[in-house]
Order: C-alpha cells, then structure tokens, then sequence
C-alpha cells in the first residue's frame, strides 16, 4: 500500500530563518511524520534574509517558470530546494524577487510592516497550490502554519476544489500568536484576496466588523487545527473553543507531536500503530 502523502506548508522553518515558535515546530514536525510512515513534501517562501550559498539552496528548472496573478498583475514564480541532510527530507521554497528579496522578513528597516503583506500573502498561497499541481503529486492532507498560509483552506475548498489534485485532501491549521492582520485594510484585502473570481461574501469568514481574521477564516475551513503557542492569546483560545473542528493543543511544547499524528491518521482513516 502506498504512503499516504503530507504536505507541510510554513512560513517560517529552522534553520532557513530566525528561531520562532512556528521555525522551530516547522524543523522539528516533518521528520517526525516522515518516521512514522508518512511521504513528505515541505514548502516555505524564500526570504531575503535565507543565505542560498549557507543552505545550498538550487533552482528546480522544471518547476519553475508559472506566473501568479495578484490584484491583475502577473508575478513570476522561481522554485528552489535545499535538502536537509540529517532529516532526509528537503524543502522547497517559493521565490519571487518583488515580493521576497528583502533584508528583512515582513518590516522595513524602521519596523514598519511592509505595505504589501498582504499581497505577499495572496502570492504564496497561490503559488503553493499551483507548484503543487506542477508536482503532479496529490497531498492527502495539507497541514498549514502560520497566518501567511491562512488562505490554503479557503482556496484549496473553493477556488481549488473541483481540482482532481485536491478533492480528496484533508486540511489542518496550525494557530500561532503571531499575525499581521491589524495592519491589513479590510476591503484592499477582500479584494486581492478572491482570486479565480471569488467574491467578498465567499471570504465572509475572514472578516468582521473590526477588521480581518485570518485565524478564524483557516480555521472555518479546515479540517482541524493545532494550537501552538505556549501562551495563546484570549482571541484564539476563544476561537478554538467556538469550534467544532478536532483541536489538537501543542502549547508550545517541542514533541514528540503524537497528538498531532493522531489527528493526521483520524482525517485520514488510519490507525496509529
């Protein structure tokens, strides 16, 4: 019987940037899932600040080359992979020179967010999907960290779902703190975000009176969800608690991830051996 395949979608991922709650849960979960005999794919932007020489990162010629369309204006798309050897696995990164050559990650150099976020958003969303379909490789389930994959559920269960690749695919999001959604406008957002003719009402969910809620928009849309923060905010644990979604809660402990397995095999009808 084949392995069941898990792709692994963040925005951040040791030892590629700064050590965070989600680089380091990024690093440590795929092995994990690897060992327990799952096929893994992982996919992450590739940031200015990622030395490509340092990681020995490389362009994947036959992947590279698609436009992304945001906001009607096309963006070419570079994939690169490194490999990282004592995991046995590598990770892919999307790159795109408007977007992620940049000295810093998501601020300017006086700390400012940068204006465009949320355009970077929209990119790498959609560019994870479309390097996937070029993979010609069906995931069986997507597990997302992050609030810059926050929009995967949403298009891989609307603008995606008729796609062969997907239609039998399992989403889960991993909840962390950290977000830039108070700094978003609200119908720029709504706006860049509905590709494929979406409409504003498709992404009710990732919106309310106060502004953008990326953490509740995920979530609505997948499967199950994973808090990780070792203190979460009143807004998520309010959230999750809302939910009718399978939750696992990590709180920020480092592994060994068994209940986040446990989840991956219950959407994917297994049993944990």
């Amino acid at each position: 019987m084949s392995k069941k395949k898990v792709l692994i979608v963040t925005q951040e991922m040791d030892p590629y940037t700064e050590l965070s709650e989600i680089a380091e849960m990024a690093r440590r979960l795929p092995p994990y899932v690897q060992e327990n005999g799952l096929e893994i794919r992982v996919l992450m932007p590739r940031f200015g600040t990622i030395n490509e020489r340092r990681h020995k990162l490389h362009e994947v010629v036959r992947l590279s080359g698609m436009n992304i369309i945001v906001d009607d204006d096309d963006y070419p798309l570079i994939i690169k992979v490194a490999s990282l050897q004592e995991a046995r696995m590598q990770v892919y990164f999307l790159d795109n020179e408007d977007f992620f050559k940049r000295k810093h990650v998501f601020t300017d150099d006086n700390g400012n967010h940068f204006d465009d976020n949320a355009d970077r958003m929209v990119f790498f969303c959609k560019g994870v999907i479309e390097t996937v379909k070029k993979f010609g490789w069906p995931p069986d389930l997507v597990h997302c960290h992050g609030w810059m994959t926050s929009l995967i559920p949403f298009y891989l269960k609307t603008a995606y779902k008729n796609d062969p690749l997907f239609q039998q695919s399992k989403v889960i999001y991993s909840v962390f703190n950290d977000t830039l959604e108070s700094t978003f406008n609200r119908d720029t957002f709504l706006a860049k975000a509905g590709i494929n003719n979406l409409s504003a009402e498709d992404l009710d969910a990732y919106v309310d009176a106060d502004g953008v809620t990326l953490h509740r928009g995920a979530i609505a849309f997948a499967e199950g969800a994973v808090q990780c923060s070792l203190e979460p905010s009143e807004q998520i644990q309010a959230l999750l608690a809302q939910s009718d979604k399978p939750v696992v809660h990590q709180n920020g402990a480092p592994g060994p991830y068994v209940e986040i397995l446990e989840l991956y095999n219950s959407l994917l009808g297994q049993t944990v051996e």
